[in-house]
């Protein structure tokens, strides 16, 4: 059986995410945490961005 790397948990099948740059495979649970997480910061620097007049892209 395949192990998750974030969850260390023993799952049936792996997901191939890409995460800080890197591809790493976990479950679907850690998954979708990740994306959930790399969006919320995503749309925190959008935010932080707008409030300093930034202009442009990283």
């Amino acid at each position: 059986m395949p192990t998750c790397r974030s969850c260390k948990d023993e799952v049936d099948e792996l997901v191939a995410v890409k995460a800080d740059g890197r591809r790493i495979k976990v479950c679907e649970d850690c998954a979708e945490r990740i994306a959930e997480e790399a969006e919320i910061a995503e749309m925190s620097e959008s935010v932080v961005q707008d409030m300093m007049g930034f202009k442009g892209r990283r």
